[in-house]
């Protein structure tokens, strides 16, 4: 269904070439054996380098996004994009600063802190399922059986080894570097072939004439209640771990308030570049059997060699991206917070003074030991979370199934104890 030329595979094995490489060189980055900095990187994330951390991390569904396009039209932004911007605009303004503020490192050190430990190893609980790779190593299982023509299985194992082997030599700083890396290709990607489908479809009036007409309507055809619903599916973000882990990460209170905002911009920029080519996808390929293929089917009918590959690395990058940080939010949730709190250790206190994450030692040397004996722990974790998620997308071969299984059931338990932990 999807033909690889040589000069695609070429492209592909240079991008997997240069996450490694990007990966490798952020754990020589290092500058400690900490919780800090191994999960944290320090705490040194500038405005930019947070926007592509947050921007890349929350698009690993793209698949997904393609399907909704194809099915519903522009109607997918009114449901899959502005309740986001909405509940991420409040999340800048009412918690970011005071996530940086409060100094923690996880969830679960918030949770101890504010509540208890039984509260806290609840919440790791609860957390650790809501990260579950399993979607995303599902997805991108996936996309490489497209590309190599192998087996589900073996796409899946090899695709979770490449995204997991350089997180555990560089931790949430090699998660950064090859965020940044996979925020330039997801929209050089989706950038790269509008121009294509401008050219051999035409523009407006191509859409206008060859879509239902409820796609270009603002509700594409659905009821008020199915609308709310996806409002409510948005209050995701406010328990997300990946956005407390980077507002924690930020270099100061400022940076993650404005870091989440300047991020809702690019969020609204990219959403418009997926609408386009989900838009033209329904227009040049209608009745397609399994709209989940929507984006690699149009790329298919598009693109030429070597264009057709980068476009999938785009894909690729974008659900990588998302990957990354899922696996070592779960690694850490088991290996250093379930660990710390079954063993009944003393509470969590900063590495850098104050309350909330590590534990405080006497001297330099102790804390590095530490750091060590901390770091290990993560990354036996993520090895556990990675085998866990394998068994799991091999065993339930439905994102979407996933998707509301874990939803539905884990965001409430954390909405309401976790938000009001950073209010009097």
């Amino acid at each position: 269904m999807i033909r690889f030329s040589p000069w695609d595979i070429a492209v592909v094995l240079l991008y997997v070439i240069g996450v490694l490489g990007i990966g490798w060189y952020a754990a020589r980055r290092q500058r400690a054996r900490s919780a800090v900095e191994f999960l944290l990187a320090g705490r040194t994330l500038t405005v930019p380098v947070f926007v592509m951390t947050l921007v890349s991390t929350w698009y690993g569904g793209i698949l997904g996004v393609g399907e909704f396009t194809y099915t519903v039209g522009i109607a997918t932004w009114v449901m899959q994009g502005v309740p986001y911007y909405i509940f991420a605009i409040l999340f800048a303004f009412l918690l970011a600063g005071r996530i940086r503020a409060a100094g923690g490192t996880t969830i679960p050190d918030r949770l101890e802190q504010v509540y208890d430990r039984r509260t806290a190893f609840l919440g790791a609980w609860l957390t650790f399922l809501l990260m579950t790779p399993a979607p995303y190593v599902l997805m991108i299982g996936v996309l490489l059986q497209m590309i190599t023509g192998w087996g589900l299985p073996l796409c899946i194992l090899g695709g979770t080894i490449v995204t997991g082997v350089f997180l555990l030599a560089g931790g949430f700083r090699a998660d950064v570097y090859t965020d940044v890396y996979e925020f330039i290709l997801m929209f050089a990607g989706f950038g790269l072939i509008i121009p294509f489908a401008v050219q051999a479809y035409g523009g407006w009036d191509f859409l206008t004439t060859h879509l239902p007409p409820l796609h270009l309507a603002w509700h594409g055809g659905a009821s008020p209640q199915f609308i709310i619903v996806w409002f409510f599916i948005a209050l995701w973000t406010l328990v997300d771990p990946s956005f407390y882990q980077r507002c924690a990460a930020a270099s100061s209170p400022e940076v993650a308030r404005k870091g989440i905002l300047w991020s809702v911009v690019f969020w609204l920029v990219f959403d418009m570049m997926t609408a386009t080519v989900g838009l033209y996808a329904r227009a040049a390929l209608p009745g397609l059997a399994h709209p989940v293929m929507a984006y690699p089917l149009i790329a298919e009918a598009l693109l030429p060699p070597v264009a057709k590959g980068f476009f999938f690395v785009g894909l690729l990058a974008t659900m990588m991206s998302t990957l990354n940080t899922l696996m070592l939010v779960s690694g850490t949730m088991l290996g250093r917070d379930m660990v710390r709190l079954m063993k009944g250790g003393s509470p969590a206190h900063r590495i850098d003074g104050g309350p909330g994450g590590g534990e405080r030692y006497g001297d330099a040397v102790e804390r590095e030991e530490a750091g060590r004996r901390e770091q290990r722990r993560v990354q036996w974790g993520m090895v556990v979370s990675a085998v866990l998620a394998i068994g799991l997308a091999l065993a339930v071969p439905s994102v979407i199934k996933l998707w509301y299984v874990i939803g539905t059931t884990l965001v409430p338990g954390l909405l309401v104890p976790l938000v009001t932990s950073y209010f009097d």
